[in-house]
């Protein structure tokens, strides 16, 4: 498979439009018409992850947190991350970021924090609102199915799992060309009557510029009558989750229970030791703020990392229970990356890294 086709399958799984505005996803380094040999994943791309791609002959790396984040003016061997990008511009790896669009999956980061730590019904704690437009265009009966299908072409009127999805409902459309009109049926200065066919369908709010240039493109009227209607609704995309334990439990107790599942030397809290708690919510990386969120659902305790000094006071006086797990908690994805990549794909070679990014040692 060659790079190009990965992007094309992470973009249908795992959009990069649901990234941050400030982000950078997708492909940072590479060419797209490389074959890909294997494909290593990883929380950070270090200097020691781009030996270990090249020793584990792996010419694709696919790391969470994106390595370019700001305008590059020079890439210097001698330079920390400038040594990176001139190793795997060297070696002709390709680098592609899946961040915050991977924290909104509903099979992404949160979710495999949640499952590692033994949550079950699990559910979006902040679901996203999409904009998407239901689209109207009226067509000759003759040639509806033409147009559909140069639609389906391009990949428009589709839903999730589901292709070619149209409604159709036939009338009569009636006109009268006049002046320099150049009309496909009928004549200058007379009323036509026209068995056409009304198609709807749904289109991503992303499509909407594609749409119109497909739809002057394919109709075989010189003016074509078409309506875009926007709706917005609730996605699978939610940055967190919220899930429940299968019994009430101390606090105390679950949080030696979360160190063990993450593998995590320290923790920190800030809240009630002898509370007991049922339900939990987490949103992994930086996700301070979305507590009372938490809170309002019914959260015993809100899991995320990089908490300051004043967030927790904050909570405190809040009565919140917060437990921050560090932002390196998210290198979970290493290992939950692997089986959605191959289910995704159906690339064999494909293997988490073994590299400890953490930058921090705990003494």
């Amino acid at each position: 498979m060659k790079i190009e086709k990965l992007l094309e399958i992470l973009n249908r799984e795992v959009p990069f439009n649901t990234a941050e505005s400030w982000d950078n996803v997708g492909l940072l380094i590479g060419d797209k018409n490389t074959e890909i040999t294997g494909i290593l994943t990883t929380l950070d791309c270090t200097d020691t992850v781009v030996q270990e791609a090249i020793s584990q002959k792996c010419n694709t790396i696919i790391a969470h947190h994106p390595l370019i984040f700001k305008g590059i003016k020079s890439i210097l061997n001698d330079e920390a991350y400038g040594s990176i990008l001139y190793q795997l511009i060297q070696n002709n790896i390709n680098l592609i970021a899946l961040h915050t669009n991977l924290d909104v999956h509903p099979r992404g980061t949160n979710y495999m924090l949640a499952q590692k730590i033994g949550l079950n019904h699990i559910s979006p704690l902040n679901p996203a609102k999409e904009k998407f437009y239901k689209v109207q265009v009226f067509i000759p009966n003759d040639n509806a199915k033409l147009f559909k299908d140069a639609l389906h072409q391009e990949g428009i009127a589709r839903e999730k799992d589901y292709e070619y999805c149209f409604f159709n409902s036939e009338g009569i459309g009636q006109f009268k060309p006049m002046g320099n009109a150049q009309p496909t049926i009928g004549k200058l200065n007379q009323i036509e009557s026209v068995k056409e066919t009304k198609l709807e369908f749904m289109v991503h709010h992303s499509q909407y510029d594609k749409v119109i240039h497909l739809i002057h493109t394919h109709h075989p009227y010189e003016v074509p009558v078409y309506d875009f209607l926007p709706i917005e609704r609730y996605s699978d995309s939610s940055l967190g989750v919220i899930g429940e334990l299968d019994e009430k439990e101390n606090i105390k107790t679950f949080i030696e229970k979360v160190k063990i599942a993450l593998n995590l030397q320290i923790v920190k809290f800030t809240g009630d030791l002898t509370a007991d708690i049922k339900k939990v919510a987490i949103i992994g990386g930086s996700g301070i703020g979305f507590e009372y969120k938490a809170q309002s659902l019914g959260a015993d305790l809100f899991i995320t990392g990089d908490i300051k000094h004043h967030e927790a006071l904050d909570a405190r006086i809040n009565h919140m229970n917060l437990l921050d797990i560090s932002h390196y908690s998210e290198y979970v994805i290493k290992e939950g990356l692997v089986p959605l990549l191959e289910e995704w794909t159906g690339i064999e070679y494909i293997q988490a890294s073994k590299v400890n990014t953490d930058p921090f040692n705990y003494l």
